[in-house]
């Protein structure tokens, strides 16, 4: 894809609610890693921040959609009572992006669910979660300790979107402490781990719509994922220029 940025497909990224600091300041902010910026710089997307907003967002100047990794969604959102093991939620952004994701896919945008926004997606559509994996899986391998990565090998379904991106199986960079449980009636499970916890989910029917649990950001050296959202919200970009 070319450089200049006008040839590139926009894709909004959903960002953080978080306090945060910086120089002299200590301030909630709205923040996203850059390993997401740059992994859409590279596989040929414009990356945009989209920021927690009321209301509900207009995406008629994006192309395709990024929902980011993050904190713990509210079990209100699908029903369930807090678990002792959840961590901190932040209730304003899951209602944000779920409204971000109804937007992309009313519009057809391409959409990629990153760990929390593979979650966000299931639980938008109708699906539940398990609140602490520990407790299914009884280990710590999907998150072996605070802000260290594990590495978990998935095994994708033969003849699904995302198989014929990775192939049928792949090594994965992960960090979560939940897990989808109960599937949405839309989405397909198409990955799992060998413990059998829920690693790829896919939309049937949309131009592209995955999620995965793992981090695909966190593995410079493996964009296929984001190229792959690139080339379907490069489609789109074609489409509204047309």
């Amino acid at each position: 894809m070319g450089s200049n940025a006008s040839d590139r497909p926009i894709i909004g990224i959903s960002t953080y609610v978080e306090a945060a600091s910086w120089g002299v300041w200590h301030r909630e902010a709205a923040l996203l890693p850059t390993t997401y910026v740059d992994a859409v710089h590279r596989s040929g997307g414009f990356p945009v921040l989209l920021p927690v907003l009321p209301g509900e967002p207009d995406l008629s100047a994006v192309d395709g959609l990024v929902l980011a990794g993050g904190a713990d969604i509210d079990p209100a959102r699908y029903g369930g009572r807090p678990h002792a093991e959840l961590g901190p939620t932040r209730p304003p952004r899951d209602g944000w992006e779920i409204r971000l994701l109804r937007a992309a896919l009313d519009r057809d945008l391409p959409v990629l669910g990153v760990c929390r926004g593979a979650q966000i997606m299931n639980v938008a559509l109708g699906g539940t979660l398990h609140q602490h994996l520990p407790d299914l899986v009884v280990h710590r391998d999907h998150q072996p300790e605070p802000a260290v990565f594990g590495s978990t090998k998935v095994e994708l379904s033969p003849g699904s979107r995302i198989a014929e991106i990775l192939g049928d199986h792949v090594e994965v960079p992960c960090y979560h402490h939940q897990a989808i449980a109960e599937i949405a009636p839309r989405l397909a499970v198409t990955g799992r781990a060998g413990d059998g916890t829920v690693e790829a989910v896919e939309l049937a029917g949309a131009r592209f719509a995955l999620g995965v649990q793992w981090h695909p950001e966190e593995d410079a050296a493996d964009d296929r994922l984001f190229v792959a959202l690139a080339a379907a919200a490069k489609e789109v970009r074609g489409d509204h220029r047309a």
